[in-house]
């Protein structure tokens, strides 16, 4: 027989706690990885295309920015940081809007 003491009881609760918390930690990362994984699926069904209709988006050039223009409802879309690009103010918006409206009129 073993001269080996029997674990005792907190070492047992200890080293299930740490199982426990080894699993939950991969459970967590798999969780991650699948919402990255959802993410760039929803990315590639989404990318240039409209958010108000869902029909694909195009890209008209407007002093020096990439406007995307949706030509089935209208809909013209700025990606973060166009609008200042555009050096677009209150007091200049309406000018601004109605010269980039003016490139869609056909």
């Amino acid at each position: 027989m073993s001269d080996m003491p029997k674990p005792s009881s907190n070492e047992d609760e200890y080293f299930a706690r740490e199982n426990t918390e080894k699993l939950r930690m991969r459970a967590m990362e798999r969780d991650r990885a699948l919402q990255e994984e959802q993410k760039e699926e929803l990315k590639k069904l989404h990318w240039m295309h409209c958010p108000k209709c869902g029909m694909e988006l195009q890209t008209v050039k407007f002093r020096d920015i990439e406007i995307d223009r949706c030509f089935s409802c209208g809909a013209t879309v700025f990606d973060a940081g166009e609008l200042e690009k555009l050096g677009i103010t209150e007091e200049r918006a309406g000018s601004i809007m109605k010269s980039i409206l003016n490139i869609f009129r056909g």
